[in-house]
């Protein structure tokens, strides 16, 4: 669910050249009209398609598909696939998304490591920087940005900078009333309340900026990259060092009110002496992270890259173990108010874990009183640790490119 309709003005200063948006390419295509970004969306959705079945599909003439996907492979937005052959009459040639096409950084603020990347069109990373720390401060997670677009912009080839259309950005709605969760002085952290993102970003770059949910970035990138194609409703949980989620309704990640929909890691609990409790406060990495702490064990090593939780079994196994009992039980909460067909589990762990995870999560899910509920399919993501900011990349090609609305996405 992306905050639409809130970029950066195109003039603001800026201290560094080298992030200046160009003069020349995507960055002055301007929005797409809706029959461009429905052609688009429906060939994110759908791969490879050809013209007349992606009229069908847009109700849109044939020639007015025709014109339209002319045009827009000669922006460099698409390009064609091999012919389809075994039909009667000339072979079809299906269209796709460039890879080139359009380029988008995404930038996940966590409450233990941010995450710069730059995605293309497709969903393929190109390059990705990462910093860790104790807890996330504004100054060095806005220089780390600054410094980390200068860098991989250096990387890139003159016709990569031209393509680059904005910057998203995955953070945790209310970061400043987590201190004591991540053991951040509470003076200190309670700066993150009046930090203007868009201000802050516009000091070092033009590029327009989006921002949305960390867990809601996740279940952006699941939805459209990973198996949420599959379903056309379900709810994601996302396990970082604190779990949240997101909702998708009728093939549509769904924002809410106030942007804040699937916050699934609020939801209410009792512990074993009836104490009320939330999710994030019983299925989450940092209760693993205060365990490996107890035992003297640097609770970092479970973010290091590659991840490997083998050596620490012992720990891991009790939380797989009470992790698997919540989520089962989230899981027929949330079904409770939507019928939904189906739970991706995903998160940042190694994925032996997340497998072990959504198969306890099954075999708990039975044992529960499901009277007058239907029980849903639990299945594992398929995005990983980067689903957050390879979801908030995301958010810059929705806003100029894509539609996430009620669509019919395939035959």
């Amino acid at each position: 669910m992306f905050l639409t309709g809130q970029s950066l003005d195109q003039g603001a200063a800026i201290s560094s050249p080298i992030i200046r948006s160009l003069s020349s390419g995507v960055n002055q295509s301007g929005v797409r009209d809706h029959n461009e970004r429905l052609l688009l969306t429906l060939l994110q959705r759908n791969g490879p398609t050809p013209g007349s079945d992606l009229a069908r599909l847009a109700n849109l003439s044939p020639q007015t598909v025709s014109i339209i996907l002319r045009e827009m492979e000669a922006e460099g937005l698409l390009s064609r696939g091999m012919p389809i052959k075994g039909k009667v009459g000339k072979p079809s040639i299906p269209m796709r998304l460039a890879e080139n096409g359009v380029l988008s950084f995404g930038y996940k603020i966590g409450r233990r490591s941010a995450v710069l990347l730059l995605s293309d069109f497709c969903g393929n990373v190109r390059h990705q920087l990462q910093l860790g720390y104790k807890y996330p401060l504004p100054a060095p997670i806005f220089q780390f940005l600054q410094n980390g677009i200068a860098e991989i912009i250096a990387r890139c080839s003159p016709v990569e900078r031209e393509r680059i259309c904005g910057i998203g950005i995955a953070s945790p709605f209310e970061l400043w009333k987590w201190n004591e969760l991540v053991d951040a002085p509470a003076k200190e952290f309670a700066a993150w309340k009046d930090v203007d993102f868009f201000a802050e970003i516009a000091r070092f770059s033009e590029l327009p900026v989006s921002l949305v949910n960390d867990a809601t970035a996740g279940c952006q990138a699941e939805h459209i990259y990973g198996r949420g194609k599959e379903f056309r409703d379900y709810a994601y949980f996302f396990i970082g060092a604190f779990i949240g989620g997101g909702v998708v309704l009728n093939h549509s990640v769904y924002q809410g009110h106030q942007g804040n929909a699937g916050a699934l890691g609020s939801m209410r609990s009792f512990g074993p002496h009836g104490e009320s409790q939330q999710l994030i406060d019983t299925a989450s990495i940092h209760l693993l992270e205060t365990r490996l702490a107890e035992h003297g064990m640097d609770p970092q090593q479970l973010y290091a890259e590659p991840q490997d939780w083998s050596h620490i079994g012992r720990f891991v196994d009790p939380w797989l173990g009470q992790t698997a009992q919540e989520l089962a039980k989230a899981s027929l909460s949330v079904c409770a108010v939507i019928d939904f067909e189906a739970i991706l589990i995903d998160g940042a762990f190694p994925d032996p874990i997340k497998q072990a995870l959504v198969e306890r999560t099954r075999r708990y899910l039975v044992n529960q009183d499901m009277r007058g509920l239907i029980a849903p399919r639990i299945e594992a993501g398929t995005i990983g640790a980067n689903a957050r900011a390879l979801g908030a990349a995301a958010s810059p090609f929705f806003d100029r490119y894509f539609m996430n609305g009620n669509l019919r996405l395939s035959a």
